[in-house]
């Protein structure tokens, strides 16, 4: 995961979500265009009991 990404997983769910609104149509295409690795934000996510949902484009 690229060292801009918060560390804290509360801070980075509301990051990751609101890029997902307002730019990038799905994950995949976040982490494609920013260099995130994608296995890491969910995992990440997944400890605070959030995971994504593609139908939504958000973590729930």
């Amino acid at each position: 995961m690229r060292d801009n990404l918060p560390k804290d997983p509360i801070i980075l769910l509301s990051v990751v979500n609101t890029a997902l609104r307002d730019e990038y149509s799905s994950l995949d295409a976040m982490c494609e265009d920013k260099g995130f690795d994608k296995a890491e934000i969910i995992s990440a996510l997944n400890k605070v009991n959030y995971s994504y949902n593609e139908e939504l484009n958000q973590f729930k």
